[in-house]
C-alpha cells in the first residue's frame, strides 16, 4: 500500500490493471478512495441544510443509504412547476438578477424536421455542493453565495425556467433529499447513478456522493431498458459514471436512446478520458444497434475539443455531431467557454459540456445563447445570481422525417 501511495497516477492504474476488482477496490480504499493518494477531509461550510419547505411537500426526512436500491415512489403528490419557480423567485428577491439568454434558431435547420412538437434537452454540471463549499476553492466567489439554503433555489429556478423534457446532470449530491422528490412530483422520471470514490465524501458533513442524473418528463417519454455504468480503462473500473436509457416518445412512437457522463477532470489525465469515453461508445454502439436507434449523449467530458476524446465521439460510427456547434457562423465550431471560474491557480476557461446528437436522426431547432463575458462578471462564476460554474447548455430538437435516408446519403459521402 506504501508503494502504490507514492506512485505516479499512470503506474497506479497500470498496477490496478493486474488486479481483480475486488482488489482494486480494497487497494483504492486502503488509499483513501483516490488515486493521488491521502486526501484529508475538507471543511464545509454550514449550510449543508436540506431542502425543507412548501418547495416540495413530498421530500423524505432523510436521503436513502448510499448503495439502496431506488424505486420510484408509487404515490406523489403532483407540483405546480409555475408556483415552484414563484417561491424560487421569491426566496431569491435580495439576490441580484439572474443572467439574461435567449435561444438561437439555426436558420439552415428551418423546415427540415417533422412538424411535431420538439423537445428540449438540458445539459448541467450543477457543481456538487460539498465540492463548491470544501473543496474547489473559487477564490473570487462570496463563501455566502454558495450558502446551499439559497444556491438550491438558484439551481431550480435555472431548470424550472426552461422546463426540459429530458434534463442531465452531473455534480449531484443532494439527489434523495432535493432533486427526486422535486422532480417526481413535477411529473419527470428519475434515475441517480454515484461515482463509487466520490471527492464529496473527503468534505466534512458532506450530503453523500454526487453523481449523473437523468430526469425524463413521463407524459413525453416511456422508459423501456435502463443501464447505469461505472466506465472502464485498460479492463480496471475508475470513478467516472453513466446512465444510458432507451426512451419511446409517446408523441411519434419512436425509440430513442439518452445517455448522460461526466468524464475524469484535470489537465494530465488526457488519455484516462479517451478510454472513458471509448468503453461509453462500446455501450452506446450496442445500445441503439449502430445507428438503428437515434442518440443523445449529454455530459461534462473535461476535455476541450482538441481532445482524443472528443474526436473519438465527432468521427464515431453513430453520426453524432454537437450541438452547440451551430452557435457559430460556420456552423463547425464550438463555443468559446461552458465553464469559467477563478481557482488559486488562476483563471479557467474552456469548453467542457456537450450535447451531442444523431445528425441522421435529429434537428436541432434551436439552442440556447451564452451570457457574454460582461454579463457572467469580472469574479466569474458561481456567484451570487449563478449557482455553478458550468453553464447550462439547453436546445430544442425534433425528429427528422426520413432518417434513413440521411443517414444512408452520409454513409455514401463517407465511401
Amino acid at each position: 500500500v506504501n508503494v502504490f501511495r507514492r506512485c505516479g497516477p499512470a503506474t497506479k492504474l497500470d498496477l490496478a490493471a493486474g488486479l481483480r476488482d475486488a482488489e482494486v477496490r480494497l487497494f483504492f480504499l486502503l488509499t483513501n478512495n483516490r488515486i493521488g493518494g491521502f486526501v484529508p477531509l475538507c471543511s464545509m461550510g454550514s449550510s449543508a441544510s436540506r431542502l425543507y419547505s412548501a418547495l416540495a411537500q413530498t421530500l423524505s426526512s432523510a436521503p436513502l443509504a448510499q448503495g439502496a436500491p431506488y424505486r420510484e415512489p408509487a404515490d406523489v403528490e403532483p407540483g405546480d412547476p409555475d408556483e415552484l419557480l414563484r417561491e424560487c423567485k421569491e426566496a431569491l428577491r435580495n439576490r441580484p438578477p439572474r443572467l439574461r439568454r435567449s435561444f438561437v434558431f439555426p436558420g439552415k435547420n428551418a423546415k427540415r424536421g417533422s412538424q411535431l412538437r420538439s423537445f428540449r434537452v438540458m445539459q448541467w454540471n450543477i457543481l456538487a455542493q460539498a465540492l463548491g463549499e470544501g473543496k474547489d476553492s473559487f477564490v473570487r466567489c462570496p463563501p455566502d453565495a454558495l450558502n446551499w439554503a439559497e444556491r438550491k433555489y438558484l439551481i431550480l429556478e435555472e431548470i424550472l425556467t426552461y422546463q426540459p423534457d429530458i434534463l442531465c446532470l452531473q455534480e449531484v449530491d443532494h439527489y434523495y433529499d432535493t432533486f427526486q422528490p422535486v422532480f417526481n412530483s413535477l411529473g419527470y422520471h428519475s434515475t441517480f447513478y454515484p461515482k463509487p470514490w466520490s471527492p464529496c465524501l473527503d468534505v466534512e458533513s458532506n450530503n453523500g456522493p454526487d453523481g449523473c442524473a437523468l430526469f425524463f418528463r413521463k407524459e413525453c417519454f416511456e422508459l423501456v431498458d435502463s443501464v447505469s455504468l461505472r466506465l472502464t480503462a485498460m479492463m480496471v473500473s475508475t470513478n467516472q459514471v453513466a446512465i444510458i436509457q432507451k426512451l419511446r416518445c409517446k408523441q411519434t412512437g419512436r425509440l430513442l436512446c439518452v445517455a448522460v457522463t461526466h468524464l475524469k477532470a484535470r489537465s494530465g489525465w488526457e488519455r484516462l478520458r479517451s478510454a472513458q469515453g471509448s468503453d461509453l461508445l462500446y455501450h452506446l454502439q450496442h445500445v441503439t444497434q449502430g445507428t438503428c436507434i437515434p442518440l443523445l449523449v449529454c455530459g461534462d467530458f473535461n476535455a476541450e475539443p482538441s481532445e482524443d476524446v472528443y474526436r473519438r465521439f465527432a468521427t464515431s460510427s453513430l453520426n453524432l455531431n454537437s450541438a452547440y456547434k451551430l452557435l457559430s457562423t460556420d456552423g463547425q465550431s464550438e463555443p468559446p467557454y461552458t465553464t469559467w471560474k477563478i481557482r488559486p491557480s488562476g483563471e479557467s476557461c474552456h469548453t467542457l459540456d456537450y450535447v451531442w446528437y444523431s445528425q441522421h436522426a435529429f434537428v436541432v431547432d434551436s439552442v440556447l445563447d451564452f451570457p457574454t463575458e460582461e454579463q457572467i462578471g469580472p469574479n466569474r462564476l458561481p456567484s451570487y445570481n449563478y449557482p455553478s460554474d458550468h453553464l447550462s447548455l439547453v436546445c430544442n430538437l425534433n425528429f427528422r422525417d426520413e432518417p434513413d435516408r440521411l443517414l444512408e446519403d452520409v454513409t455514401k459521402g463517407i465511401k
